[in-house]
């Protein structure tokens, strides 16, 4: 008896360690989430401060879209400068709560009042912060805007194949120059830009000498770049087809597709039925973003770009900077194109891009000066302003003059995070823009208002031509006196029309061909692959979804998998492990999509990796417990909810969710999910975090075990569709 009750108390004390040793662990872990959440708090409250000062004056729809763009052509610099700003001040705030807890640990009241207070200002200023940038941003109507139908394009869209143009007997020659990021806005303010010293002042006197639509006021002005003309191939898109470039795929993937918005007409396509021999001359790769293919398609471009200088031995082999070669480069390249092409009988249309002004501070030339210090983006500025105007000076000198417009505009407005912060927020910003030697002159004196649409069919009217009605596409011909959709309605109403869906948009980019194919997905239970491939829209009729999978990278054997019809637009694909003799590894599936002529189109390439369960059956047990699912969407809280819920082994200490909606998980973001009790877990997912974006939303379940070790436990997708 007397052994029993020594070890029972024993017991008792070994319990008694535990509960106090638990107790503990809990304390520690309930500190360092303190720590967290109020390190959190600092991020958020800093990034939401960076956001609204990096992206100054901007909209919701543009913020979205700067934080989506490709980085190529920039710096590190808008990188460091968040880190600087907001992970350096978040990680001084993680090292003074630390210092806090450490130092007041004995001061029970001072201890309790900073356990109590710290929390409650943490969540109070993550509250202020997200209803700051809501309400600045107005996210509330961009949401709005993402899923709402308008008939603003249908109505005001006049189809330039419908219009009877006509050209003069002796065709002028139309030299486009497009100007990279160039706005009025670098002029002083004394000739209607913003900036105190004119940064551009050769380009200010083109303007000013030639015509811009300022009427009698005799200072700069120049069009409104709309939604979907913000980056350079919306803005070429836009000023020849006046269509914004709205399309359901990303912003610069058009180089994917085998068409170009086949069913407009455009201004490329009315001066190739008038006999017009067409070029494209860029210093970049002109297949980027679509460049190539809608030049090509939409008047028969040749196209002069990086590639072709290169192949023809106009420049180095090896010859590479910024994005292709220099505008230096491309000036000399335009003198010999205008010569050749000048020495024909036909008229011609030569079209230039140029590059060295892009973002983020521009490139720095042998022949830019530092009349502006260490400001290089104004350096480059400059020395843009001084090479444009001496090219149009030396073209003005040539005998093909004569019968020449010269149209100069910039693409869009710049994307440099802090060039123009000091500008008023009241400043109207517009890209620039000036007509030169024109045969027409405009009907009224008035200071017209007015968008890059309007380049469309006022470039044709400053060729001689005759428009009846003086609209094409969304644009109007400025030279005339009828009004543009601008001075009808205003920018903002203008915005808001292009921002909500068209169904006339939808119809001409319904030949974008686009499919989502989904994660692969890995059964344990069921020793299977599977992933679905839906929505999938295509200019030729399809026969069916095809995988082929290998074992490993360097594997010459590939077995194929043909899709099983779910749906109309959807397949799904299985592929049992057992034909692999259910080999660990990595495995490689590329899914093709199978056409009607025979040909295969590649939608996507993707890998998984599969371990040897046998190493650890512990941590593939839970996988078979799990239930996964969802409460849908609502759209009143912006949120759907994830519930996991099974018998979990003990080294299960936590549960997270990785949720994606681009195929490529670009977009990937992880979600702790809260234990609600009985081992029962939720996780909510807000559709803010993902720009409220309609799409198939992939959830993946872990496990995470005491040694911070993932462990899938299941995966389940929900819709967020309008």
């Amino acid at each position: 008896m007397r052994e029993t009750a020594a070890e029972t108390e024993n017991f008792e004390m070994q319990s008694m360690k535990k509960g106090a040793s638990a107790k503990k662990i809990a304390g520690v872990i309930g500190k360092i989430f303190w720590v967290i959440l109020g390190t959190l708090a600092v991020l958020i409250f800093r990034s939401v401060i960076w956001v609204l000062k990096t992206w100054n004056n901007l909209s919701m729809e543009e913020i979205v879209y700067h934080l989506k763009m490709p980085l190529e052509g920039t710096n590190d610099d808008i990188i460091w400068d968040y880190i600087f700003y907001c992970a350096v001040a978040a990680a001084l705030a993680a090292v003074i709560l630390t210092c806090l807890l450490i130092l007041t640990r004995k001061k029970k009241k001072i201890y309790r009042v900073l356990l109590g207070a710290v929390p409650a200002a943490s969540v109070l200023m993550i509250a202020l912060s997200v209803n700051h940038i809501w309400t600045t941003l107005d996210v509330s109507a961009y949401v709005k805007n993402q899923n709402t139908y308008s008939s603003f394009i249908d109505d005001n869209y006049v189809d330039p194949a419908s219009v009877d143009i006509s050209f003069p007997e002796q065709k002028r020659n139309l030299i486009y120059i497009y100007l990279e990021s160039m706005e009025n806005t670098y002029a002083d303010q004394q000739s209607g830009g913003a900036f105190e010293k004119n940064v551009i002042p050769e380009l200010t006197q083109l303007s000013l000498e030639n015509e811009n639509f300022s009427g009698e006021e005799s200072i700069l002005n120049g069009g409104y770049a709309l939604t979907g003309t913000t980056w350079t191939v919306g803005a070429m898109f836009g000023q020849t087809s006046a269509l914004p470039l709205l399309i359901p795929i990303e912003k610069n993937s058009m180089d994917t597709q085998e068409d170009f918005f086949p069913g407009i007409t455009t201004l490329g396509d009315i001066l190739d039925d008038q006999g017009y021999r067409q070029e494209l001359l860029i210093g970049s790769d002109a297949e980027f973003g679509g460049r190539k293919l809608y030049f090509e398609q939409h008047g028969g471009y040749e196209i002069y770009d990086y590639y072709y200088s290169k192949n023809h031995g106009e420049i180095p082999e090896d010859y590479y900077v910024w994005w292709g070669y220099e505008d230096k480069r491309l000036f000399e390249h335009a003198k010999e194109r205008l010569n050749e092409l000048s020495a024909s009988s036909e008229p011609f249309n030569l079209t230039l891009l140029t590059v060295d002004t892009h973002f983020e501070d521009g490139y720095v030339c042998g022949l830019c000066t530092d009349e502006f210090g260490d400001d290089q983006y104004s350096n480059v500025m400059a020395c843009s302003s001084r090479q444009v105007s001496e090219f149009v000076r030396w073209i003005q000198e040539q005998p093909f003059y004569e019968n020449t417009t010269i149209v100069i505009s910039g693409d869009h407005l710049t994307m440099d995070v802090d060039y123009c912060e000091n500008v008023s927020a009241d400043y109207e910003r517009k890209v620039y823009t000036a007509y030169i030697n024109a045969p027409v002159s405009p009907e009224t004196d008035t200071y017209r208002e007015y968008s890059t649409f309007d380049a469309f069919p006022t470039t044709l009217a400053s060729l001689g031509a005759e428009i009846k009605g003086d609209r094409l596409g969304l644009g109007v011909n400025l030279y005339s006196s009828k009004e543009t959709l601008v001075e009808q309605y205003g920018v903002e109403s203008v915005n808001e029309g292009l921002s909500q869906k068209s169904a006339l948009m939808e119809e001409l980019s319904s030949s974008i061909n686009k499919a989502d194919v989904s994660a692969i997905e890995y059964d344990s239970a069921g020793g299977s692959l599977s992933l679905t491939a839906e929505n999938i829209q295509w200019d030729q009729e399809i026969r069916g979804v095809e995988c082929q999978v290998r074992l490993g990278q360097e594997s010459q054997e590939i077995l194929y998998y043909s899709g099983d019809p779910r749906q109309e637009d959807s397949y799904y694909i299985e592929i049992p492990l057992s034909d692999f003799g259910s080999q660990p590894g990595i495995y490689y599936v590329d899914t093709y999509l199978q056409l009607e002529d025979g040909k295969k189109e590649l939608l996507k390439s993707d890998s998984i990796e599969i371990k040897d369960e046998t190493e650890n059956t512990e941590e593939t047990n839970p996988a078979a417990a799990a239930v996964i699912s969802t409460i849908p969407y609502d759209f009143q809280t912006g949120k759907f909810t994830v519930e996991i819920g099974g018998t979990f082994s003990d080294d299960i200490i936590g549960i997270k969710c990785a949720v994606w909606a681009e195929e490529d998980q670009s977009d990937l973001l992880w979600y702790d999910a809260v234990n609600a009790g009985e081992n029962n877990y939720t996780a909510e997912v807000y559709g803010v975090d993902f720009n409220y974006k309609n799409a198939v939303y992939n959830i993946h379940v872990y496990g995470v075990n005491g040694e911070n070790a993932l462990i899938l436990l299941g995966a389940c997708q929900e819709t967020i569709s309008s």
